[in-house]
């Protein structure tokens, strides 16, 4: 079963905006966004998708994903590879609107991210 979320899509290239979008959160649409296999890491209330083979396809670094993240209160130095989607996280794990404190930190860093 699916649920439909609103996430917050950071993408590795500086010149692409973040931006917002709702969707079925499923696997096959993460590994779209991401661009292959899932790696999730999850701290409280969110989780973050990353590409898993990141480091071995020799995706460019998502600086502003991995601000984010350390901002948010994980240090994963040069783990975020690619475009990074974030979510909010259910008691259970699943998956979740976005949190509010997310996009208020990411508006604050890098500016408002658009609707899509």
């Amino acid at each position: 079963m699916s649920t439909t979320c609103m996430a917050l899509v950071i993408p590795a290239r500086l010149g692409e905006p973040l931006r917002t979008m709702t969707f079925e959160a499923t696997t096959d649409t993460l590994q779209g966004l991401v661009g292959g296999h899932l790696e999730s890491v999850s701290r409280g209330d969110w989780h973050v998708y990353l590409n898993a083979e990141g480091h071995f396809m020799d995706l460019p670094p998502n600086i502003r994903a991995a601000q984010l993240i350390r901002e948010a209160g994980l240090d994963l130095s040069d783990a975020a590879r690619g475009t990074a989607v974030f979510l909010g996280r259910t008691g259970r794990g699943g998956e979740a609107d976005v949190p509010e404190h997310l996009l208020r930190r990411a508006a604050e860093m890098f500016g408002s991210p658009l609707a899509a």
